[in-house]
């Protein structure tokens, strides 16, 4: 409410805090229709000069109705702050977590049966960057980049050199999705405050699903027997390529205020790719896919 023209709302009846869209409606037609002056200019008996309050000054009086009631009413349902005027178009999040590689395929086993490797160590921690944009109420569009590296210190299970000496490398595994993806709020993520005001739920769950691309490396360097000779030599091992990917995931959403939340997302992607032929020849296709549990934060625009 105005705090110098009181009774610039107090004309329509509105009480302090209101935000319902009908209320402040009434309000400004009633302060524009109020009748300050007769037919002839002189002044309406009963109507005092603070009646005469100019446009920008009933904007302001709205303005501040909203601005004090707002988080009045957010708070009443837990989500901190409330946008004002409308929703958000979108999200930016970085979250960070755990990406299990499934590790399934040929060239991993033949991996974990001569080296000291076990099929857990191509797993790794992962780092995860989306854009959002609102497509609908319930939703989003996607957009993301992801990465996860694994880097393990090895040596032969049944061999040694020559000089009794353990005989050593270094396995490197590395995958780097580019997807868009479609997802789903189970309910609607926020409220509207008559047509001035946005408040986050909570908490927002949602599934999604989508596709793209996944960039990948497989690194072997170090000291390795050539078992026609029997000989060890030094060398090193790579094969890098892309290849299709599709993902399913769900998660939820928990606002801290307005503009930030706290997500939890797990997501289980599909993916294969063909080995470098040079160094890696007989092999079947390497499997990418692997189950991913990240968290972090999001970031409202």
């Amino acid at each position: 409410m105005c705090p110098r023209h009181p009774a610039c709302l107090e004309v329509a009846g509105l009480k302090a805090g209101c935000l319902e869209a009908g209320c402040l409606e009434a309000a400004v037609l009633a302060v524009h229709r109020s009748p300050t002056r007769d037919t002839r200019g002189f002044p309406v008996a009963g109507t005092s000069r603070h009646l005469r309050c100019p446009r920008h000054a009933i904007g302001v009086t709205l303005a501040l109705a909203l601005i004090s009631a707002v988080p009045a009413r957010a708070q009443s349902i837990g989500s901190g702050d409330g946008f004002l005027f409308r929703p958000p178009s979108g999200t930016v999040a970085i979250r960070g977590g755990f990406d299990v590689a499934r590790a399934g395929s040929e060239v991993f086993r033949f991996v974990t049966d001569e080296l000291t490797v076990s099929q857990r160590d191509f797993s790794a921690p992962s780092i995860v960057f989306e854009v959002t944009h609102r497509v609908s109420p319930r939703v989003d569009a996607v957009f993301g980049v992801a990465s996860s590296r694994s880097s393990t210190h090895s040596e032969y299970r049944r061999f040694l050199d020559n000089d009794d000496l353990p005989i050593e490398q270094t396995t490197a595994f590395q995958r780097v999705p580019l997807t868009a993806s479609l997802k789903v709020y189970l309910a609607d993520p926020g409220r509207s405050i008559g047509r001035f005001a946005w408040i986050p739920k909570r908490f927002a769950p949602y599934l999604g699903a989508g596709g793209g691309a996944m960039w990948y490396r497989l690194r072997q360097e170090g000291d390795f027997i050539d078992f026609a000779t029997l000989k060890v030599f030094p060398d090193t091992f790579d094969s890098d390529g892309w290849a299709p990917t599709v993902h399913a995931f769900a998660g939820t959403e928990v606002s801290l205020s307005s503009r930030f939340a706290v997500s939890v997302e797990g997501r289980y992607q599909w993916a294969r790719a063909s080995l470098n032929a040079r160094d890696f020849s007989g092999f079947d296709p390497i499997d990418l896919s692997g189950f991913a549990i990240t968290s972090g934060i999001t970031i409202r625009y």
